[in-house]
C-alpha cells in the first residue's frame, strides 16, 4: 500500500480546465492554466473548436505552451455549427436546449479517455452540468468565478430580492430605490445597478432563472475560485464564504501571473495576449507620440455593441471635451441599416485623425500601462475593469449587460475611482465626464486609483494575500489528486 501511496505522488496531479466559451472567460482560464503550470502541474485546456482556432490564428499560443511539458488543448463541440456568427445574445438563447447536452456528452467522453485520467476539474462557474459529470466519474471538481464577486453575490441573492418583494422594478421612477435584500450591499446598491435581465418585469423570466440556477449549482463544488483580492472584495468574499467554506481569492490573475513568469523568466519574459481578436499594435506607436496622461482609451469588450447613433454621441463628446483619445470599434460591432455602421466608422476616422486614433482591436494590458493614458472609458467587464485597476488608471463606466451594471456601481462609489456613466449616452455628458476624469478632477481620481493599485499589486506580490492563497489553492490540488489516487 504505501509503495502505492508513494507512485500516486511521483506523478503530478493532472488538471483539466474547462472555460465557457467566451474571450473573457477563456482569457482568465488560460492564466489560471499557466498559473498551474508553472507550479508542475499536468494540465489540459479544454476549448471549443470555434473559439480555439481563432485563439491560435491571432496567437502563438502553440508554441508559448510548448515549455510546459504536458500542456494539452484539446477541443470540443460548443453546440453549435462552426459558421453560426455566434453574435447578439445567442450565448444565453441557445445554452440550455443548444448546448449544454452537446458540451456535457463531450465533457463525459474527454474524462472517461483521458490517460493519465483527469485528478481535478477546474470548470467555469456557470457551466453546472459539469458538477454532475464530476459526481458522475468521481473526480473532484472546482468552480471559477470569471464575473466580479459583487455579481455573483448579486446573482445568488436574486431569489431573496424577488421573496423581499424589491423586484420586479416599477418603471422608471423606480430606477434609484435602494435594494436592502443583498448582504453586504445595502447601502450603496439601486435597483439600476442590478444585472440588466432583473429589469424585466417578468419575474420568471428564463434567463434569470438559468443564471441563478448556474450561480447557486456552483457553489455545491469542492471549492470556488474568484479573480479579485481580499483587499479588493474583502466584505463580500466574507458574505460568499457563508454558502461556501472553501474560496480562493487568486486574482487579479494576469497581475499573478505577470509576477510568477517575471520571477521564473525574468522582467523582459514576453508574454502572450489570450486574445480572439486581431490586435493593431499601431496605437501604441501613436501613444509613444502622445505626453504623459493626456490619452483617454476607449474600448467596450469583446461583445457588446452599439447602434450608430450610440457611437456617433460618444464620439462628439470626445471631440468636444477636447482630450485626445484612443478609440476601439471592433469589426461588425456598430449596428446601422445596410453597412451604414461600418460607413459611420470610416467617416469618424476621417474626421478624428488630429485629435483621436481608432482601430478595431487594441493590445488592452498595454494600453492600459503606456504613460499615456491617463483614463479608460469603459463597458467596465471584470476583466476590463481588474486591468484597470492594477494599471491605476481611472475609469468612466458605460456598462451593457452581464456582471457591468454592478461592477460600475463599484467602481465609482465603493472604490471611489470613476464615474458612472449608466442609462445614458449623450454627448454632453460624455463631454463632461471626460473632462472630470481628464482635467477637472485628474488629480483626484489619478490618486485614489494610483493607491488602489499599489494595494492590489501588493496582493500578487510574494507574502501578498493573492499570492498565498493561490499556493494553499496549488497545495490543496495535490491533496485532493492524492486522496483520489490512493482511493
Amino acid at each position: 500500500m504505501e509503495e502505492q501511496d508513494r507512485s500516486s505522488q511521483s506523478r503530478p496531479p493532472h488538471v483539466l480546465i474547462f472555460p465557457l466559451p467566451l474571450q473573457g472567460h477563456i482569457n482568465t482560464m488560460i492564466n489560471l492554466a499557466e498559473l498551474l503550470a508553472i507550479a508542475g502541474f499536468k494540465l489540459t485546456f479544454l476549448n471549443s473548436h470555434h473559439n480555439h482556432k481563432r485563439l491560435v490564428k491571432f496567437n502563438n499560443i502553440a508554441a508559448h505552451f510548448e515549455r510546459y511539458p504536458g500542456f494539452e488543448f484539446k477541443t470540443i463541440t460548443d453546440g453549435l455549427p462552426l459558421d453560426h456568427p455566434r453574435s447578439g445574445n445567442w450565448f444565453l438563447d441557445m445554452f440550455e436546449d443548444t448546448m449544454e447536452p452537446k458540451m456535457k456528452q463531450s465533457l463525459r467522453e474527454v474524462l472517461v479517455n483521458s490517460s493519465p485520467p483527469v485528478d481535478c476539474i477546474i470548470a467555469d462557474w456557470f457551466l453546472g452540468f459539469a458538477l454532475d459529470v464530476a459526481k458522475e466519474v468521481g473526480i473532484p471538481i472546482i468552480f471559477f468565478c470569471t464575473s466580479s464577486p459583487c455579481c455573483f453575490w448579486v446573482y445568488y441573492s436574486i431569489p431573496d430580492i424577488i421573496q423581499a418583494g424589491e423586484l420586479p422594478i416599477n418603471g422608471s421612477e423606480d430606477m434609484d430605490r435602494l435594494i436592502t435584500t443583498v448582504p453586504g450591499m445595502e447601502t450603496y446598491l439601486r435597483c439600476r445597478d442590478l444585472p440588466t435581465f432583473c429589469r424585466k418585469l417578468d419575474i420568471e423570466d428564463s434567463i434569470m432563472k438559468l443564471i441563478v440556477k448556474q450561480t447557486r449549482k456552483s457553489l455545491q463544488a469542492d471549492a470556488l475560485i474568484l479573480n479579485t483580492a481580499e483587499e479588493l472584495d474583502g466584505p463580500i468574499l466574507s458574505q460568499i464564504r457563508t454558502k461556501c467554506s472553501r474560496v480562493y481569492a487568486v486574482g487579479p490573475l494576469h497581475a499573478q501571473l505577470n509576477t510568477r513568469l517575471n520571477a521564473k523568466h525574468g522582467e523582459s519574459y514576453d508574454h502572450i495576449s489570450n486574445t480572439l481578436w486581431e490586435v493593431d499594435k499601431s496605437c501604441i506607436f501613436w501613444l509613444n507620440k502622445q505626453p504623459n496622461r493626456s490619452v483617454i482609451y476607449v474600448s467596450f469588450g469583446s461583445i457588446a455593441s452599439m447602434s450608430r447613433e450610440q457611437l456617433v454621441e460618444l464620439w462628439y463628446g470626445l471631440l468636444n471635451s477636447k482630450t485626445k483619445f484612443l478609440l476601439v470599434v471592433r469589426p461588425n460591432s456598430v449596428i446601422g441599416k445596410d453597412g451604414e455602421g461600418e460607413d459611420v466608422v470610416m467617416e469618424l476616422m476621417e474626421k478624428s485623425k488630429d485629435r483621436g486614433y481608432i482601430v478595431n482591436w487594441a493590445p488592452q494590458e498595454a494600453v492600459l500601462n503606456h504613460p499615456a493614458i491617463g483614463g479608460f472609458f469603459t463597458h467596465n467587464g471584470w476583466n476590463s475593469t481588474l486591468e484597470s485597476v492594477v494599471a491605476g488608471v481611472p475609469m468612466i463606466c458605460w456598462p451593457q449587460f452581464a456582471d457591468q451594471h454592478v461592477n460600475s456601481r463599484v467602481v465609482s462609489v465603493v472604490w471611489k475611482i470613476g464615474l458612472d456613466m449608466k442609462d445614458v449616452c449623450d454627448r454632453k455628458i460624455v463631454e463632461k465626464m471626460v473632462n472630470d476624469v481628464m482635467v477637472d478632477r485628474k488629480e483626484e481620481f489619478a490618486k485614489s486609483a494610483s493607491e488602489m493599485a499599489k494595494v492590489t499589486n501588493q496582493s500578487v506580490n510574494v507574502g501578498g494575500s493573492s499570492y498565498s492563497n493561490l499556493d494553499c489553492l496549488v497545495e490543496d490540488i495535490r491533496i485532493m489528486s492524492w486522496k483520489k489516487l490512493t482511493k
